[in-house]
């Protein structure tokens, strides 16, 4: 046993895979076959740490909720809400603090779901392990594990720690989650080059792997932090959250605006106290000026919209974590967009059969066995082609795969290649159980890399015996000395037309596999590799792959169109990723340049966004380069998404402007980092999501441009009575009903408007872009002015009428309340005539204008309400002056649109086609409509 004080002495990780196995040993000071002793691997959980994922350190939720206050705009809400409080204002005072703790509480809700990520990789990984410890097997947690323990692997058991192979029998591995690879990786256990790429790595298996087939022993070489999982773990909780472009805008525009505001308070301050006002008149009217200038129900319908949207994206299957990730979606310029599981369905899938001299296509994809072989344009009638009949059974014995039906999905126990060959036997009329039934295996010699075939030896009911055989195509037409033609005549062997035809599949990206068969004498009842050499009659080819779903097809170009670009980043091979990127027209014209992680590896910084810009395809990747990709990306002024499922893409989808996450195939770890979850696993959900998040910004601008001058109008107003030492036209508790009433029953009905007709033929917005153009900025200012003039004048008429001061205040405050009714109005579309929009395509829009004026008119007649606001009855002749005014905007704002957009007065918006429902397969459910461009 070593001594307590000793500590291991591995070469640095990710080096074990070039070591031969004994040196791994010796490092390692353990035993190949015996494991470690148990008071040996005492000691080591003790000095190394328990096989887990460490916590990261991170703000507590104490620090975490006052730092939603960090923001200039709530500084000066808080700033006003004790200045009003000072005062005796308490209503307006707790007002103004409900809106600033509300927001708060969004805020904190929103970082905390955010730390699940990090709970959901430890939780991938606590599962259970066989290893070897002083010669024998036992079963203990994956915790339990250390450096130099001898852990066996079986099929359906979970890699618990990384590993270097000793022994591997037919032993593959799924490493889709960690790597991208869409297929099981074949495992030996050879040393290989020091500059393998991970994904390469034949000889290793990482935390989080699935056995799919075969067993093997393995050394373990890292637990814990030191694991590939276990330096993901780390990228996720180092992996910065950026602001999205708009609490990027809201941000600015609220540092811009709380300048603005403070300016004007002091100025309104500093000119009354130097004319001699009373300080705490003057204190009074600054507080005022701050309150009425501050949108402060600009963080509630913010939040309103942005959840508004949330709602509408959950019924077209995209859930979003994180509110502000629904305006993100309408401003993205690119989509890094993974290829296994989310571009292709992740199921192997037969394609083609080519049998008897004949190519028969295969429809349908996935594991479901709808669909059909077909021969010409009509399913295929396997009496009158015996070559096809024998080539799908060959694939349907040949197997050691079984699909079952869990939750009215199936699932596969064993090999996708195989289970794709069962599907295939299934479309074409044939129960893979049933055939098992009546053709019984008595053996079988199982597939390995060095014969490149397996073969099972079966018995019929008249005792027939037979040998199905399935492999590489060079072997078995190197081993083939017949074939089956179309009448299912043994006929010799043409070997160049097979390999013409393999090749031809190949070249298409295709995985093709070769089929035969094997007569036995009926005493046979053992196979060997002699009993099969010189027996051999070819069937056919089968080819497959992991197909594209036919609605992301659709989704890619309807984001092509939009102007948003599409990049595969993934870890598969480069020849597969190039293959289903020309599928999709990725790539300037339709060619996708495709670049390795070897390529990226050794490009400088300096080069790297030249090179991103014009790559399509990033295949072999890692988890840091897809960190580096993005990061590239949003240097270059990109607004960058990324999708993905495995647990490869959390980093990256933690530092993308928006994370989107397979609802159904991907990885919690995948989930809980990502912002948007697609619960159909379906591409084109994005292309919804796009479209309804350029809809949520257009209705923030609305707003905006809605609301802002009200709080400008009114500053103004109160601005001029100092400077004119008048009477104060509205009070700060009038401030506050009108900016809280307008906010809520006018401007949040901004939020319901469907998006405009052209949403998805405009150019994403820049994230350069501010909120507000020079154009809507100059519709602000004339319509603020109108309100300065409007209010200002009718209170001064109101005064020289000798009505008292409540009476003129409350006229004031009802030209304010009017004009937004009939701004409202022309801000439901900032380009279009209202005319064009249609006053019932929002049905919130007349609910709203009727609980305003019902609202108004409490205001103004009821006592209570008189009593609680400062407010008085005015006479209706008021209100002829009142609407006059409101008339006057609303012809206003809208010729000044006219004269800035003519083009949109000249015609009416066209209508969005409805696109047919995108064809797929029989029986794969599909029934979300799609949009033409």
């Amino acid at each position: 046993m070593a001594s307590p004080d000793r500590t291991l002495h591995p070469p640095p990780r990710g080096d074990h895979h070039e070591l031969p196995v004994h040196e791994v040993v010796l490092l390692l000071e353990t035993d190949h076959e015996r494991g470690l002793g148990l008071d040996e691997a005492a000691l080591r959980l003790e000095l190394e740490g328990p096989n887990a994922l460490p916590p990261v350190d991170r703000r507590g939720p104490l620090v975490r909720f006052l730092v939603q206050f960090h923001h200039p705009l709530i500084y000066v809400l808080l700033a006003a809400a004790v200045a009003t409080l000072l005062l005796g204002e308490v209503v307006d005072a707790g007002v103004i603090l409900a809106v600033v703790l509300i927001n708060a509480g969004i805020g904190f809700v929103q970082e905390t779901r955010a730390e699940q990520a990090l709970n959901a990789l430890m939780a991938m990984v606590r599962t259970q392990a066989t290893v070897v410890r002083d010669g024998v097997r036992r079963r203990i947690t994956s915790e339990d594990l250390v450096p130099g323990d001898l852990v066996v692997l079986e099929t359906g058991d979970r890699v618990p720690a990384d590993l270097r192979f000793v022994t591997a029998h037919e032993l593959q591995i799924d490493e889709s989650a960690l790597t991208g690879e869409s297929v099981p990786v074949e495992k030996v256990p050879m040393a290989l080059p020091a500059e393998t790429a991970l994904a390469d790595r034949a000889n290793m298996a990482y935390s989080g792997g699935l056995v799919t087939r075969g067993r093997g022993h393995g050394i373990v070489v890292a637990t814990g932090a030191d694991t590939e999982i276990g330096r993901i773990h780390r990228l996720v909780g180092e992996a910065e959250v950026l602001q999205t472009p708009l609490t990027r805008k809201i941000g600015r525009f609220s540092r811009v605006l709380t300048v603005i505001i403070l300016g004007l308070a002091a100025l309104a301050f500093a000119l009354g106290t130097v004319r001699g006002e009373p300080v705490d008149e003057m204190l009074t009217a600054a507080v005022a000026l701050a309150v009425g200038a501050i949108p402060e129900g600009l963080p509630a319908v913010v939040t309103i919209t942005l959840a508004i949207g949330v709602a509408r994206m959950a019924r077209r299957r995209a859930i979003i974590r994180r509110l502000p990730a629904v305006e993100t979606l309408g401003s993205t310029t690119v989509i890094c967009t993974d290829k296994t599981g989310t571009l292709t369905a992740n199921a192997m899938t037969v394609t083609t059969i080519v049998a008897g001299g004949r190519s028969h296509p295969v429809t349908g994809t996935g594991y479901a066995s709808e669909g059909q072989v077909l021969d010409d344009d009509d399913p295929a009638d396997l009496a009158r082609h015996p070559a096809l009949r024998e080539c799908l059974v060959a694939g349907a014995l040949c197997n050691d795969t079984h699909l079952t039906e869990t939750a009215g999905r199936r699932e596969v126990a064993g090999d996708p290649t195989e289970a794709a060959l069962l599907v295939a036997a299934e479309k074409a009329g044939l129960d893979p159980d049933q055939l098992r039934r009546r053709l019984p295996r008595l053996d079988a010699v199982p597939f390995d890399s060095e014969r490149r075939y397996m073969a099972t030896l079966h018995r019929d009911e008249s005792g027939r015996v037979v040998v199905y055989i399935k492999g590489a195509v060079e072997r078995l037409l190197d081993m083939a000395t017949h074939e089956l033609d179309r009448h299912g005549t043994v006929t010799a062997i043409d070997t160049d037309a097979g390999h013409a035809r393999a090749d031809e599949l190949a070249g298409r990206a295709l995985r093709v596999l070769a089929f035969g068969r094997a007569e036995m004498p009926a005493s046979t009842t053992a196979l060997t590799e002699g009993l099969i050499d010189g027996r051999v009659t070819l069937l056919g080819l089968l080819a497959m792959f992991d197909p594209p779903r036919p609605e992301a097809l659709t989704a890619v170009s309807a984001c092509r169109d939009a102007g948003i670009e599409v990049k595969m980043i993934t870890g598969d091979h480069a020849g597969t990723a190039r293959a289903i990127a020309e599928r999709f027209a990725l790539g300037h014209g339709g060619v996708p340049t495709v670049v390795t992680g070897t390529d990226l590896a050794a490009c400088p910084d300096e080069d790297l966004p030249e090179l991103v810009a014009g790559t399509a395809v990033f295949a072999r990747v890692s988890p840091e380069q897809k960190l580096r990709l993005v990061r590239s990306l949003q240097a270059a002024g990109h607004v960058a998404d990324l999708t993905g499922d495995g647990v490869n893409d959390a980093p990256a989808l933690r530092r993308a402007d928006i994370g989107v996450a397979m609802g159904e195939g991907g990885t919690e770890v995948a989930k809980e980092a990502a912002d948007m979850v697609l619960t159909d696993d379906d591409f084109a959900s994005i292309e919804a999501a796009v479209e309804e998040g350029r809809g949520v910004f257009d209705n923030l601008r609305k707003f905006i441009t809605f609301i802002l001058p009200t709080s400008i109008g009114q500053g103004l107003v109160i601005l001029a009575a100092i400077a004119l030492a008048t009477t104060l036209p509205i009070l700060p508790v009038q401030v506050l009903w009108v900016n809280m009433t307008t906010a809520v029953a006018l401007g949040l009905v901004l939020a319901f408007e469907p998006p405009e007709a052209d949403v998805m033929r405009r150019p994403p917005v820049p994230s350069s872009r501010p909120l507000l153009t020079r154009s809507l900025a100059g519709r602000i200012a004339l319509v603020s002015a109108l309100m300065l003039f409007g209010a200002f004048g009718l209170f001064e008429w109101a005064l020289g009428q000798d009505e008292p001061v409540a009476v003129a205040r409350t006229v004031a405050v009802n030209v304010f309340v009017v004009v937004q009714v009939a701004y409202l109005l022309n801000c439901r579309s900032l380009e279009r005539p209202m005319w064009r929009v249609g006053l019932f395509s929002n049905r919130w829009v007349p609910a709203g204008l009727t609980a305003m004026l019902g609202l108004q008119l409490l205001f103004t007649y009821a006592p209570w309400m008189n009593d609680l606001f400062h407010s008085a009855p005015i006479h209706p002749a008021w209100w002829l002056g009142i609407t006059g005014l409101g008339v006057v905007v609303f012809t206003v704002v809208e010729v000044e649109k006219w004269l800035r957009h003519p083009r949109h007065a000249r015609r009416a918006a066209p209508t969005r086609p409805r696109r047919p429902p995108t064809p797929v397969d029989p029986g794969r459910r599909h029934d979300r409509r799609t949009r033409a461009r």
